[in-house]
């Protein structure tokens, strides 16, 4: 595979519980060797059906908002028609078409493009899967 394609998948731990997870600086660590000071974009992909990637501001209560957001519009209740798992795991399958399992971002100068508040994001409300894998690409 040529320099100007590179790619990496990273595996995270998310427990047992609904979580917004801060991968900005696992990105950023994998540009700094991938992107070697180059322009282009970096993909950020989880495979899972019940996990999405969002860019949003943590650490100011915005990953809890976000949360707290899915369980309004995604109720963890008996509603859904897919039922296997924990009680409402039907509403993890719908969470990729809210927060989708992706997102491209610019990379400038072998550094990720990202505005002053904004950080790249796992979310993971399946509480029965625990093992998330990330794929990170940098095409440049």
């Amino acid at each position: 595979m040529s320099d100007a394609f590179t790619t990496r998948v990273l595996t995270f731990t998310t427990g047992s519980a609904e979580r917004v997870v801060d991968i900005t600086g696992d990105c950023e660590s994998f540009l700094r060797e991938a992107a070697a000071g180059r322009d282009g974009l970096l993909n950020v992909f989880v495979p899972h059906a019940t996990a999405g990637i969002a860019v949003i501001e943590t650490g100011a209560g915005s990953d809890d908002d976000l949360l707290s957001a899915l369980h309004t519009l995604l109720p963890a209740d008996d509603r859904w028609q897919h039922r296997h798992g924990s009680p409402g795991h039907g509403r993890d399958h719908v969470l990729p078409a809210f927060v989708p399992p992706h997102a491209t971002l610019p990379v400038i100068d072998g550094r990720l493009e990202l505005g002053t508040w904004q950080s790249v994001c796992l979310v993971d409300t399946n509480v029965d899967n625990h093992s998330r894998q990330v794929r990170l690409s940098f095409l440049g």
